[in-house]
């Protein structure tokens, strides 16, 4: 046994005791010590630190995050100018040798426009400056809100390359642009100029040579020319990325930035080099070749077709999204906050404000000049609520009256916030920018009127495109928008798309599985248009479920729904008249044989007269449609037939008749839209008028004859019997040397072998 002897211990002596050895604590932190370690924050350091928050998470992400901002800054800059926009993206590849395995690449982004220009003093604030910016204080609709994005991409570029912002503005075509380099401090979130020069390059004449497609352009003066960028902005980005088709990439959200702008002219240069694909590539557009219309025996002449829209093209891998409208979108307003949208702080600040303008301030001025939809009338009654009168100044108010003037202005009946603050889309420029992007037959818009959230106006679009050449057997595709800027993440959070998942589409006839998106050839749009969007984040990818906001939603997508319900009922009548002409008209030509041969009426006569019959009968199946999807012989006189849809069709899509069938149902006409011809049949209902009007024939015995006298003759023109008879049958049955007869073109021309009626 081992025994352990303590100092205490009998036996121990004094020397052999040895101290045992411990560490000092550390000095606990004083008050002091951590006031030392305190310091601001940049801004552009809190961002740099945490740039997912911004959308710069991965590469690929990054790339189409710098080409969003600079386009929507350009668009923004153009359409506050009146500018009709023109845009060129440019992105080069700098690594075209690395190898395939890698990740990313270094590319060059460009971003070209023909706005307005910046003026000299405040390129540094606008490009080297978060959070700077003229769109965040006013209630104005506008694509940028915070003013961080074109910052963001600079800085993100600096921190991935080391390479500056190379910038070229011209706010006046009579004087040269300037040369600025730039790199932000993310330390003091200012701008460090590197370059600054005046020049003549503008825009930057390098890109016309830089592949073969931008030289073939530029030779026909449709890439850069000098005449189409009088003035404008250039903005050029290195950073890490990686360029890939597909969805979430710059390809679909250029793709989308057409059809939600159909007045901007979009050229696009993507990189020599594409990085490994990690999905199939699931653009809404096609190559141009693809689009071309297979044409046939029954195309209208060349002359007499209208001009058709404006599609797509490329050249030399340039892609052009072409101008579809001449008109700029309705020039909007500002306007001041709605009482019933602010809260209490708020007030308190805007009085504080207020205040310091002016110490003679009064209540009653200032109730009509902070806030909108608020007359002098209502003005008096706020100032009687709280126990004020007209000449009550501001600075007079303590802190108990404050709070009952806003309890009254959250109980007040007020009208909602004027709306010429919002710039729609509207629904031609809708269906013009769908017919852009999207290859169908069926094109459908909604606008509702507009709402408000939180004492913010906000209005609501949406459209659909089905068949044609989407996908039947995938699930719909669902394109969001805010202020006319594509939303590519974050899909399943976004109220556009509970909106969808909650549309019940089987009352449209579409498959709709539980908690999902309908299955069809079908493209869904909704567009958000509001003085200030509740993105859920500040990377601006997800619209903020409001129920204001998605009840909207949900209200303008059954509003299209309704119109494509219609057109397929519609679509499926036609269809089954057309076929049941088709049947008919199989066996004219046998029954007036038949019936010239028992008889002896004339054949081309009784043939003509039951041709005549059959079409009045069917002529569902010879409705004409204009571009509204209103029959053209009876405007109006259908209920269902609506506002605001587009149907086309090409050979491609045409169901159940062969194109190049003479007697097939004639197509429509052609819409001022493009090129349309709506050539469908449809769904038999039990009411359906008979092909004749003749009574039934009676029921016969087991001898073959009739226990009532033969049906009645029907009141045509012609005589035209009800039924050849069984008797007729055996009759032509005993003569085997009369051969067989069909009626080709108004004559009877022997047939070995006919199909037989009886």
């Amino acid at each position: 046994m081992s025994t352990t002897l303590t100092p205490d211990a009998p036996g121990v002596s004094e020397t052999t005791r040895k101290p045992m050895s411990k560490s000092k604590p550390a000095p606990r932190a004083t008050a002091e010590s951590m006031a030392s370690k305190q310091r601001d924050i940049s801004v552009s350091e809190f961002f740099a630190k945490n740039r997912h928050l911004l959308g710069f998470d991965n590469p690929r992400k990054a790339l189409l995050t710098t080409v969003k901002e600079a386009v929507d800054n350009s668009l923004d800059a153009c359409e506050e100018a009146g500018i009709l926009p023109d845009i060129t993206i440019v992105i080069e590849d700098l690594q075209p040798d690395r190898p395939a395995s890698a990740k990313s690449s270094r590319y060059r982004v460009t971003v070209v426009d023909n706005g307005p220009g910046i003026v000299r003093k405040q390129v540094e604030n606008v490009f080297g400056r978060l959070l700077f910016g003229s769109k965040f204080h006013r209630l104005k609709m506008s694509r940028g809100q915070q003013g961080i994005g074109i910052s963001a991409a600079g800085m993100y570029g600096l921190i991935t390359t080391g390479k500056p912002m190379v910038i070229h503005t011209k706010p006046k075509a009579s004087q040269q642009a300037h040369h600025i380099e730039l790199a932000m401090n993310t330390k003091t979130n200012r701008a460090e100029v590197t370059v600054d020069d005046e020049t003549d390059d503008f825009p930057p004449r390098r890109f016309r040579s830089l592949t073969p497609g931008t030289r073939e352009l530029a030779a026909s003066s449709q890439f850069l020319a000098d005449t189409d960028y009088p003035t404008g902005t250039s903005v050029s980005i290195d950073l890490e990325g990686k360029y890939q088709k597909g969805r979430g990439s710059v390809d679909e959200f250029l793709e989308l930035t057409a059809i939600a702008n159909p007045h901007a002219r979009i050229t696009f240069v993507p990189p020599t080099r594409e990085s490994a694909a990690d999905e199939d590539d699931v653009p809404l557009l096609r190559k141009n070749k693809d689009r071309e219309l297979a044409e046939d025996d029954t195309s209208p002449p060349a002359e007499a077709a209208p001009p058709t829209p404006a599609v797509t093209t490329e050249t030399g891998g340039v892609i052009l999204f072409p101008r579809a409208v001449s008109d700029l979108p309705p020039e909007t307003k500002e306007i001041q906050p709605h009482p019933r949208g602010i809260e209490l702080g708020i007030l308190l600040q805007m009085m504080k404000e207020a205040q310091s303008e002016r110490d003679t301030y009064t209540l009653y001025n200032f109730l009509q000049d902070k806030f909108s939809r608020v007359s002098s009338a209502s003005a008096s009654s706020f100032c009687q609520a709280i126990g004020a009168t007209a000449r009550t100044k501001i600075a007079d108010l303590d802190h108990a009256q404050s709070e009952k003037l806003f309890k009254a202005l959250q109980d007040s009946k007020l009208p909602p916030p004027p709306t010429d603050c919002l710039a729609p889309i509207g629904v031609r420029q809708l269906l013009a920018g769908m017919l852009k992007g999207v290859r169908a037959e069926f094109y459908a818009a909604s606008s509702r009127e507009p709402d408000v959230y939180r004492g913010r106006p906000f209005q609501i679009e949406a459209a659909i495109a089905f068949g044609g050449e989407l996908a039947g057997d995938e699930p719909a595709r669902v394109i969001r928008f805010a202020n006319r800027v594509p939303l590519l993440y974050q899909q399943s959070a976004c109220s556009s798309f509970k909106a969808v998942t909650e549309t019940n589409w089987r009352n449209y006839d579409l498959q709709h599985p539980r908690g999902g998106v309908p299955i069809g050839p079908l493209v869904i749009m909704i567009h958000m248009a509001s003085v200030w969007v509740p993105f859920t984040s500040e990377s601006k990818e997800a619209i903020a479920d409001y129920d204001e906001i998605r009840k909207e939603m949900k209200l303008a997508l059954q509003e299209c729904g309704r119109k494509l319900g219609t057109y397929l009922k519609k679509r499926a009548k036609m269809r089954r008249e057309g076929e049941r002409r088709d049947v008919f008209q199989k066996y004219i030509g046998e029954i007036a044989k038949a019936c010239n041969a028992i008889s002896g009426v004339d054949a081309e006569e009784l043939y003509a007269a039951l041709l005549e019959q059959a079409k009045r009968k069917t002529a569902v199946a010879d409705l004409e449609l204009d571009e509204d999807g209103k029959a053209i012989k009876d405007k109006g006189a259908d209920d269902a037939d609506e506002e605001g849809v587009i149907i086309l069709e090409s050979a491609a899509s045409r169901t159940g008749v062969d194109a190049h069938d003479s007697d097939a149902p004639p197509v429509g006409k052609l819409s001022r839209a493009e090129a349309a011809a709506l050539k469908v049949h449809a769904m038999r209902g039990d009411d359906e008028p008979t092909l004749i009007d003749v009574k039934q024939p009676d029921r016969l015995t087991q001898k073959g004859t009739s226990s009532k006298a033969r049906a009645s003759k029907s009141p045509s023109k012609s005589p035209v019997p009800a039924a050849a008879p069984k008797p007729a049958a055996d009759a032509s049955a005993k003569a085997p040397s009369k051969p067989k007869m069909v009626l080709v073109n108004g004559k009877l021309v022997p047939k070995d072998q006919s199909p037989g009626l009886f």
